[in-house]
């Protein structure tokens, strides 16, 4: 079982949040089931947390078994543009939603299409663009 993390699940381990404790054993759990993985998107934001640079970032995350995937593929890329269109068109007609980046469409490109499910603190976020994933 392949799970796929979000920016919010990794950062407040390191930014010592009150959640952190709780995020940590869930990882340890997950890791038990098999790998864990981030994508380039999630490396990039993870190294704007405050302290840490990109070299600290890796190092952090070899520690935690969580490896990243930088070689996402096409399919991704095109999964993420087509989501994020739908996502500006519902939006344009007066959907209501609130502003998303791109982001968060290739992250969960990412994990619909090269994991088996994506641990996020904001599955309702996720859920309306990608009701095929698998959200933790």
């Amino acid at each position: 079982m392949r799970t796929a993390l979000d920016t919010n699940i990794v950062a407040p381990i390191w930014l010592g949040v009150p959640a952190a404790g709780e995020i940590a054993a869930v990882l340890a759990k997950l890791r038990g089931e098999g790998a864990l993985v981030i994508s380039a998107p999630v490396f990039v934001e993870l190294s704007a947390v405050p302290g840490l640079t990109a070299q600290m970032v890796r190092k952090a995350l070899a520690e935690l078994s969580i490896s990243i995937d930088f070689d996402m593929g096409e399919e991704v890329w095109q999964l993420a543009a087509t989501t994020f269109s739908d996502y500006a068109i519902r939006r344009r007609s007066g959907g209501g939603l609130a502003k998303r980046f791109p982001a968060d469409f290739i992250i969960a490109a990412h994990a619909q299409l090269k994991a088996d499910r994506l641990m996020t603190r904001d599955a309702r976020r996720y859920s309306l663009d990608f009701p095929n994933l698998r959200l933790l």
